[in-house]
C-alpha cells in the first residue's frame, strides 16, 4: 500500500512539473523531481497510456497529455455552470419561495454546489459540499439520466443501494426504469426517497459534452398540491433550459441579467 501510494504521488508530480515547466526530456524529468530512472520510466509509460503525459518521438519530450486537459476542464466546468447558475437559481427562488439546489455528479453520489434557502420557517436542512447517493435524490436522478443505462450499472455494479425509506429505489432495474421516465418527461422527483416528508422536482443542465449538472426545488409535503407540482416543474424546467442554453452558447449570457 505503502509504495502505491509513493508511485501516486510520483505520477501526480510529473504532471505537475509538466504543467509548470512544459515540455522536458527524460533526463530533466528525473533530475528536477530527483526519481530514480527505473521508476521514472515505469511512471511516464502509465502516464503517457492514460493520456496524462504525451511523448513526442522525434524531440524525445514529455508534455501535459490530453487527459490532463479534459480533467482540468471538468473542473473548470464546476466553477463555471456554479457561477453562471446563480441567476437562474435566484429567479426560481423567487418565483416558488422554496429552496433550490444545484449539484454536480461525483461518481455515485451528487455533490451540492449551491444552495439558495426558502424563506419559510419549515425548510430543507442541507448544505454545499455535502453528497448523496445519486440513486436515491431527484437531483441525483436527473444527473444519473444523463448517463447511458449501461454506463449507470457499470457505476453501481457491486454497489448496495441501501433503502433509506419506504420509496427509495429498490435496485438497479428499478432505477433504469425511472430514469428512462425521466429522460421521456424532462425532469425527475423525489417523494421522500431519501428524507421522509420532502418532495424534490430536479431538472437536468446540458452543456456541449452532455448533462453537466442539476438544479432542484425542495419543499415539505404539507405544502405541495397539485398546483405546487405542476408549477415547480414548469418554472424548473424552464429555467434549466434557459441555463443549458447559455452553457451550450456563451453569447446568451446576457439573458442571465434580465430582471
Amino acid at each position: 500500500m505503502a509504495e502505491s501510494v509513493k508511485s501516486a504521488e510520483r505520477a501526480l508530480r510529473i504532471v505537475e512539473l509538466l504543467a509548470e515547466a512544459g515540455r522536458l526530456d527524460f533526463p530533466v524529468i528525473c533530475a528536477r523531481l530527483a526519481l530514480p530512472k527505473s521508476s521514472a520510466h515505469a511512471l511516464l509509460a502509465t502516464l503517457r497510456t492514460t493520456g496524462f503525459v504525451s511523448f513526442d518521438a522525434e524531440s524525445r519530450l514529455y508534455g501535459v497529455g490530453p487527459r490532463a486537459w479534459e480533467v482540468g476542464q471538468a473542473y473548470i466546468a464546476d466553477l463555471d455552470v456554479a457561477e453562471a447558475a446563480g441567476p437562474y437559481l435566484q429567479r426560481v427562488r423567487d418565483a416558488l419561495g422554496e429552496t433550490v439546489q444545484l449539484a454536480v455528479l461525483d461518481g455515485i453520489d451528487n455533490v451540492y454546489l449551491r444552495k439558495l434557502d426558502s424563506d419559510h420557517p419549515l425548510q430543507l436542512v442541507s448544505r454545499v459540499g455535502s453528497r448523496l447517493p445519486a440513486y436515491a435524490t431527484g437531483l441525483g436522478k436527473a444527473l444519473l439520466a444523463g448517463l447511458t443505462d449501461e454506463e449507470v450499472r457499470r457505476r453501481l455494479a457491486g454497489v448496495e443501494l441501501r433503502r433509506f425509506t419506504a420509496r427509495t429505489v429498490a435496485g438497479t432495474d428499478q432505477l433504469i426504469t425511472e430514469l428512462a421516465r425521466i429522460r421521456r418527461q424532462g425532469y425527475a422527483t423525489d417523494r421522500g426517497e431519501y428524507s421522509e416528508g420532502v418532495f424534490c422536482v430536479a431538472a437536468p443542465i446540458v452543456g456541449p459534452t452532455g448533462t453537466v449538472a442539476a438544479m432542484s426545488v425542495s419543499i415539505p409535503d404539507v405544502r405541495v398540491t397539485p398546483e405546487v407540482r405542476r408549477r415547480t416543474a414548469d418554472t424548473l424546467v424552464a429555467e434549466a433550459a434557459a441555463l443549458s442554453a447559455e452553457l451550450s452558447d456563451p453569447s446568451l449570457a446576457q439573458r442571465s441579467a434580465r430582471p
